[in-house]
């Protein structure tokens, strides 16, 4: 492995881990014409789909964007730059694991609001409102007041079963 300081043509391992989510295994390197020491990572390189654009062409399915988007509508929000890898490599496995050779961005977008939807209502709304390119406050507001209505009927939900747990017990 080439040293990113020198440029040396090697180097050589001194400590391998498997990495946080186990799909990774993290390499800590020494060069031996700098002395420098890096990190890498060597992950299973996965079949992933080309993605048909809006427009008909075709492009290699890029995880950098799952990335950036995620990022992006999570900006200021209390969401960990872990929590939003990890939601990438999940998108990215589900992609691969759909074992078709070619994907619409619409499906992509879908499947990335559906993330955001359960993780934050906020990071939700933004990514929303640039990949729906809604045309006026109106099909903004609707969006919010189904993603309120959504969360309602959860909240409403969640309470009943806390509740129901007790229910059907009687003392005796």
């Amino acid at each position: 492995m080439q040293c990113p300081m020198c440029r040396a043509p090697d180097s050589r391992v001194v400590d391998s881990r498997i990495g946080k989510d186990g799909d990774a295994i993290r390499r800590r390197r020494h060069c031996d014409g700098c002395s420098h020491r890096f990190t890498t990572y060597e992950r299973v390189e996965l079949t992933l789909p080309m993605v048909v654009k809006k427009d008909g062409r075709r492009q290699p399915f890029d995880r950098g964007k799952i990335l950036s988007g995620l990022t992006r509508a999570c900006e200021k929000r209390p969401v960990s730059t872990d929590t939003i890898e990890a939601l990438a490599a999940q998108i990215e496995r589900q992609m691969s694991e759909r074992g078709e050779s070619e994907i619409t961005s619409r499906e992509i977008g879908e499947v990335v609001m559906a993330a955001l939807h359960e993780l934050d209502a906020v990071a939700y709304v933004r990514f929303a409102s640039v990949y729906r390119e809604f045309r006026d406050v109106h099909e903004f507001m609707r969006e919010l007041e189904d993603l309120i209505a959504t969360r309602s009927t959860d909240s409403r939900r969640a309470q009943a079963a806390r509740v129901a747990p007790g229910a059907g017990h009687s003392r005796r």
